[in-house]
């Protein structure tokens, strides 16, 4: 008798034979690094070899027009024991304080008026707070300089009708900053205010409406929601606005050229003057390496102390 396979005798045989599941190809970075080639190619050329060439040349005692000298950490030395350095950092860091508090605060009030209204107004609000940011900053300074002219200026014959006298509002010591601080904020609050209606709208509906069934105001609203939901960029816009207040540059070097008493004299032009005026420019390279220094810190110390994490949706 002839004998059956055991596959005829035993179990039957699976309908679907397993198929071996097929595996990924290996992924292709040639595109990618194509893709990303000019940026690398920019990045290197105006940022990586720049900085290289300024930490080298911060030993030296390094000139135009003359031979350089070794001189190890002399510079870093020199500018750190400098007074008017450390005042012009300190200067800075007030400016900051004038500036991004206000224009987070401004900027977070008009976003949510702008949120609130209907899109006809609400294109026509965004239009009107962004077109500060893409005038240039020469023709603010000149503008805002002829209205803090003591003879003549608007701001002082506004004063006036209050029987408020006139006021050297950019010669003053005491009021030169301060000065400088508002067209500052005029020209931050566009972007700001950008961001800041992107992020509110960002935030579900829902939320708002379930707070409102529960009753809770406008104020318990934005405590409770749309802050927390806005936190990545709060943080966001707290860094880039330090960052960009105490690097303001053309303010001061256009409406008072650093003055009076070097009341105005923030650190980047500081650090212009030095480059401009001395023969040796190792001193105005390590001051600059060591503003990015403070910058670097202090952004770290921000996101230390808020601690921000990811949102999850």
């Amino acid at each position: 008798m002839a004998t059956s396979s055991p596959t005829t005798q035993g179990s039957p045989a699976p309908l679907h034979s397993p198929v071996p599941l097929r595996s990924h190809p290996p992924r292709d970075n040639r595109i990618a690094l194509l893709m990303l080639a000019p940026v690398l190619i920019l990045l290197t050329i105006f940022v990586i070899v720049p900085t290289i060439s300024a930490i080298y040349l911060s030993f030296f005692n390094w000139s135009f027009y003359q031979a350089s000298e070794f001189v190890g950490l002399r510079n870093f030395v020199n500018v750190l024991t400098d007074p008017e350095f450390r005042a012009a950092i300190r200067r800075g860091l007030l400016f900051v304080l004038m500036t991004l508090p206000v224009q987070l605060l401004l900027s977070f009030l008009i976003a949510s008026f702008v949120t609130g209204v209907g899109r006809r107004l609400a294109t026509t609000l965004k239009i009107a707070v962004y077109i500060p940011t893409i005038i240039s900053a020469v023709i603010t300074s000149i503008t805002f300089a002829l209205i803090y002219e003591y003879s003549g200026g608007l701001l002082n014959a506004v004063v006036g009708l209050v029987g408020i006298e006139d006021q050297a509002w950019i010669g003053d010591v005491r009021l030169a900053l301060p000065a400088i601080a508002v067209p500052a904020i005029w020209m931050g609050l566009g972007l700001m205010t950008l961001i800041m209606i992107a992020a509110m709208l960002d935030v579900p509906e829902s939320f708002y409406e379930a707070a409102q069934l529960e009753g809770a105001n406008w104020w318990q609203r934005t405590r409770y929601i749309t802050i927390p939901q806005m936190k990545n960029v709060l943080l966001y816009l707290l860094i880039t606005g330090f960052v960009a207040a105490i690097q303001q540059y053309e303010l001061p070097l256009v409406m008072t050229g650093g003055g009076p008493l070097d009341s105005t004299t923030l650190p980047n032009l500081f650090i212009f003057n030095h480059f401009r005026g001395d023969a040796y420019q190792g001193y105005s390279i390590a001051a600059a390496l060591l503003l990015f220094l403070v910058l670097g810190a202090v952004s770290a110390l921000i996101f230390r102390v808020l601690n921000s994490e990811k949102l999850v949706d």
